[in-house]
């Protein structure tokens, strides 16, 4: 090729390689693959190839059971690092437990049935070496405020209760269904600058709902919102007992003091982890030594011993009540499992170790639908718990089963000593407890990266905080839905250029080096063609092609080409179809070509079953690259182009 300014591009500068189909597949593989790649993209079954009979019925019963397969070579040293670990999330459990249940509006006794069962249940199916299970605020609030919108718990305890354990059943048949059925994909709508502005929103809304106990009123609005609770709080100032607020300060400074040293230096974690009880028994000594209950200090009161008792015949099936603990548990299961699973994978990947997704998803439903039959409500992995138990060191599931073993010894034994446990202290624990989960700088880099995702963040804040719980993640989720329609319904695409001394081709406005090849209008479609954008691609192509024809660049060279790069295109359907076929009309009648560029298999072979004359997908419409194909009908192209393309 000569080295002048200008010259004719020779079809023997560059090797024109062909688009190869894709091999043929029948409908039914076709099907095949589309659903295991859909249900099954981790291949559960890859550990039965070629295995006999008997290792195949053992490696089946170590899938449904995990403890079958870390059991058997459990040892001694192993169960003195997991009771280390059990007894010290105990004693996080067991004021949380109390803590949350009330948050939930629930007998405090509730929180620690909660944290007996279940764990017993994880431990058995979870797949999680770190994960502690119990019941967590964001939980226990959703459930308590979206029964309490229809139910008094006051009013009529017994059928608030049955609602909440029929809530808890339906979460852990959403939970555990969404695992066999392979549907975990459903959890993922909730984005990460969703659940960050929902939990923030979630964390002050309960602080400011524990002003009840730490102020010591007695009449408290029932909303949820940020502007009645305020209201609620102000109008009440005759209510507020200066013994309560004493006690709540000192001993929320207490928390908040032991949580800022754990933070500042993780190796000193039990010292906020033994906090809570720490606080729990000096605040009740108090009380006792004082009597304080009698000063304006309200305590929780005579608790129930023994063991949960069965509940499975307060589960409701049928009546008026059925939309709302359908509703409530399917909210409720989201977000315990949300939770959990991105607890658990976190802290597998600090010890570099799989979690399976849908077998968490079996196990945390599972223990929830028995639990609901043993006087149990909502429970996942708490982070907080969970962090206490892996900075303890624990090395398997049977943690769990050591903290349940604890909280059984406290239910049988232990019960009357919390009689005199104020209520204030509850409060306290509670305002440490989820203040954690305002993550002020998780939020700036999010506003740094996407200012949509800060939108949806602040939409599920202020939702969550001035309308709803439920209402906020409902508007920050169909706002997070509406940026994927809009990605689908108006995807990118990019007008490219040639980089002057290569064959390499770029985004004209990013690349400002970039020149535009005379004759071509070379574009690159960056996302699947569907029904939902077909018509806006048709519009935009149209624009550009006018846009060429009227502007400057027509000065320079006629158009004579319309080149579409679809390496980026992953699918296209019917009306996808339709688009290049429309598009292939309106070009023959401006006389000009179109040059499809690298087809993925599946887009290659659905155009040309629909090209039966062939003149969409001929030989010479067809290529692998862009440099090629402008190198390929150059030749046919009667003025000089740049010598670089």
């Amino acid at each position: 090729m000569e080295q002048n300014d200008t010259t004719t591009i020779e079809m023997s500068a560059m090797e024109i390689h062909k688009v190869a189909p894709p091999p043929h597949k029948t409908t039914l593989q076709k099907l095949k693959t589309r659903l295991k790649e859909t249900f099954f993209p981790d291949d559960p079954l890859r550990q039965f190839k070629g295995q006999p009979l008997k290792k195949k019925l053992i490696l089946g019963a170590q899938y449904v059971f995990p403890i079958l397969e870390w059991g058997p070579n459990y040892s001694f040293k192993l169960l003195k690092s997991d009771i280390v670990s059990g007894l010290t999330i105990a004693s996080l459990a067991i004021p949380q437990g109390i803590s949350y249940a009330k948050l939930a509006n629930l007998p405090p006794i509730v929180g620690l049935y909660s944290s007996f069962v279940p764990p017993l249940v994880y431990a058995v199916l979870g797949s999680s070496r770190d994960l502690a299970v119990g019941p967590v605020s964001i939980a226990s609030l959703v459930l308590g405020s979206m029964l309490r919108e229809v139910v008094s718990p006051t009013k009529d305890p017994i059928l608030f209760l049955q609602l909440a354990f029929s809530s808890t059943f339906f979460a852990g048949l959403f939970q555990a269904s969404l695992g066999f059925l392979r549907l975990g994909f459903i959890i993922d709508f909730l984005s990460k600058a969703t659940l960050i502005g929902f939990m923030a929103g979630a964390a002050i809304i309960v602080s400011l709902q524990q002003l009840k106990s730490l102020l010591g009123i007695t009449n408290f609005t029932k909303q949820m919102g940020i502007i009645p609770v305020l209201s609620s709080v102000f109008h009440r100032t005759n209510e507020w007992s200066w013994q309560t607020i004493l006690m709540g300060v000192c001993f929320l400074v207490f928390l908040l003091f032991t949580r800022h040293i754990s933070i500042r230096k993780p190796k000193l974690f039990w010292i906020s982890a033994g906090a809570p009880l720490l606080s729990v028994i000096i605040s009740t000594l108090l009380v006792f030594a004082l009597k304080a209950q009698k000063h304006g200090i309200s305590v929780i009161g005579e608790l129930q011993k023994g063991l949960n008792p069965v509940s499975w015949n307060m589960l409701h099936f049928h009546g008026r009540y059925l939309g709302l603990i359908i509703k409530t548990g399917i909210v409720t299961g989201i977000l315990s499992l949300t939770e959990g699973i991105a607890v658990g994978r976190t802290f597998a990947a600090l010890k570099n170790y799989q979690v399976d997704g849908n077998k968490e998803m079996i196990a945390i439903g599972l223990m929830n639908i028995v639990g609901s039959s043993t006087s149990c409500y909502v429970t996942t992995g708490a982070f907080s718990r969970s962090a206490v138990n892996h900075n303890a060191g624990s090395k398997t599931a049977v943690s769990n089963i050591v903290m349940a073993v604890t909280i059984m010894v406290t239910l049988l034994f232990l019960m009357p000593l919390f009689q005199y446990t104020p209520n204030v202290i509850l409060g306290a624990i509670i305002v440490t407890a989820v203040i954690g989960l305002i993550d002020i700088s998780a939020a700036y880099q999010i506003w740094k990266i996407d200012k949509f995702d800060f939108v949806v963040l602040l939409c599920a804040f202020f939702g969550v905080i001035f309308i709803s719980v439920q209402d906020g993640l409902a508007i920050a989720v169909g706002i997070s839905i509406f940026k994927v329609l809009l990605q689908i319904t108006r995807p990118k695409t990019v007008m490219l250029g040639n980089i002057p001394g290569t064959r390499i081709y770029r985004n004209l406005d990013h690349y400002k080096e970039a020149l535009s090849v005379p004759g071509f209008l070379i574009l690159s479609i960056e996302a699947p063609i569907n029904f939902a954008n077909t018509t806006y691609l048709k519009e935009r192509i149209s624009r550009w092609m006018e846009e060429y024809e009227s502007g400057e660049t027509k000065k320079q060279s006629e158009l004579k080409y319309v080149v579409l790069d679809l390496s980026a295109v992953s699918a296209i359907d019917t009306s996808g179809i339709s688009l290049f076929k429309d598009l292939s009309m309106v070009l023959e009648k401006k006389s000009l070509e179109l040059v499809l560029v690298n087809p993925i298999g599946e887009v290659l072979e659905k155009l040309q079953r629909a090209d039966d004359t062939k003149d969409m997908m001929g030989t010479d419409c067809l290529f692998l690259t862009v440099g090629e194909a402008v190198a390929s009908v150059s030749s046919t192209i009667k003025y000089q182009i740049p010598a670089h393309v």
